[in-house]
């Protein structure tokens, strides 16, 4: 690789990979001499729940550093002019990209795992005389070796889109930000041992998204493209017709029937892949609340007495009545957690935006699981949940299902569009299915929820 060739960027990457290490190793003797000095005396504990947490930042912030050569790979390689004479070779485009996708994993992984190395010896043969389980050691390298090929093939998917290094450096933030995240959600798992299984899970997920970048990259790259690309311009009158003319449907002028004919029902048949998606997925959690109830099992015969529902539906329902803004709330609370979930959705490829919109399914699995456990009677359970949960259901599942679409279209665009253009009809079907039929539906449940619901489960509870 060309960029071997400048020390200017070998230098620094190897150095850090070297420093680093000796900087963790005499941190993590200054931490445990300050515990051992004003803690406990016994700090065994203490060693195996933080000192875990070093090597795994040793890998990453190598892997970080030397992500510049993942970023130049293409982009780089066109400002040098030697783009040229490598896309005429007689590759195909995904032998390709796929050829320097892993030729840029491999500086940002020797880095990562010098970094680890050289600080577990550190402390396994230094003062501290630590010995981490196998199991540990073996997380963490799989962490670093998951997370550096993810932020690896992101920055290339970067490389394959932009016109300069320095476009491809600022872009390069929508890579580390997220794996800086993960990285501190991670920590505060490796410092709860009990906890440590999650980090499986971690990589599972991480996997995924490797195979979704992957996919995306090797489905948007296109060599002609690259070559003729010389300069990204930001068309707003462009973007602004394309936006305007999937959320109208080509319909003109104030008319609702023609609009929801024309362009409202038209995208509900075309959500209907991500519904799909959406209801198995909203089974799965809700299986996997019910399982978890089998380990966590609630004591509700002794909190959950007629009286103690009644109570709570009857104040429920004075509320409603002397407070209609109430109802505002519920609707409030509802659009702002499916907001959320659409935004996160965008830059999860609808991964995060499908996680949020069916957890309650899950908590419902948990809550339905105990009381089974408890042999409770389920129907006024279920009638508390069912009046406008016909009408709720729906509506998260179609907005659940537009955010996935809409993370999702980059991955994917269709044929004869561009991965801008696919994803601004995806958003437009997103506002339209939001405003056009999600929000009249959440209205129309929270005021069941406030108005029917109460008075549905108070007769049951006192007719049966």
């Amino acid at each position: 690789m060309i960029a071997f060739r400048d020390w200017r960027i070998v230098a620094p990457i190897f150095l850090l990979t070297l420093v680093f290490p000796l900087l963790a190793n005499f941190a993590s003797g200054l931490f445990v001499g300050l515990f051992e000095r004003y803690g406990e005396a016994d700090t065994s504990g203490f060693v195996d729940a933080f000192l875990p947490l070093m090597p795994m930042l040793v890998g990453f912030f190598p892997v970080s550093i030397s992500l510049v050569i993942a970023l130049e790979t293409f982009v780089g390689e066109k400002e040098r002019l030697s783009l040229e004479p490598l896309l005429s070779t007689p590759l195909t485009n995904v032998e390709l990209y796929l050829g320097k996708v892993f030729s840029s994993i491999l500086p940002p992984l020797s880095a990562g795992y010098l970094g680890i190395t050289l600080y577990l010896a550190g402390q396994i043969f230094g003062p501290q005389q630590w010995r981490p389980e196998p199991i540990l050691i073996l997380q963490i390298f799989l962490l670093t070796t998951i997370q550096a090929v993810v932020m690896v093939t992101g920055a290339v998917v970067i490389s394959s889109q932009t016109t300069s290094t320095r476009a491809a450096n600022l872009l390069a933030s929508f890579v580390i930000i997220p794996m800086s995240l993960l990285v501190i959600a991670e920590s505060l798992i490796m410092i709860q041992p009990d906890m440590r299984f999650v980090l499986w899970w971690i990589m599972a997920g991480l996997a995924v998204v490797i195979v979704i970048l992957m996919r995306t990259g090797t489905r948007i790259f296109n060599r002609e493209e690259l070559l003729g690309r010389a300069i990204d311009a930001l068309n707003l009158r462009w973007a602004w017709r394309v936006f305007w003319s999937q959320l109208t449907g080509g319909v003109g002028g104030f008319r609702p029937v023609a609009w929801y004919r024309l362009s409202v029902i038209p995208t509900l048949k075309a959500l209907r892949m991500p519904s799909t998606i959406y209801l198995l997925t909203a089974l799965v959690m809700f299986i996997g609340g019910w399982t978890l109830s089998t380990r966590f099992t609630l004591p509700l015969e002794t909190e959950l007495s007629d009286e103690t529902v009644l109570d709570n539906l009857r104040e429920i329902f004075e509320i409603g009545q002397s407070n209609p803004t109430y109802i505002l709330w519920i609707i409030g609370q509802n659009v702002r957690v499916l907001l959320l979930a659409t935004l996160l959705a965008v830059f999860s490829f609808g991964v995060l935006g499908l996680v949020i919109t069916t957890l309650p399914f899950g908590i419902l699995g948990y809550i339905f699981g105990n009381i089974a456990a408890n042999n409770l009677n389920p129907l006024p359970f279920v009638l508390a949940v069912l009046p406008h949960g016909v009408v709720e259901i729906p509506a998260i599942m179609l907005a659940g299902a537009a955010a996935l679409r809409l993370g999702a279209v980059v991955t994917n665009p269709p044929d004869g569009m561009t991965v801008g253009e696919a994803w601004l009809r995806a958003l437009a079907d997103v506002i339209k299915i939001g405003v056009g039929v999600v929000f009249p539906m959440l209205v129309l449940a929270a005021i069941l929820e406030v108005q029917l619901t109460p008075r549905v489960v108070e007769w049951i509870l006192t007719t049966f």
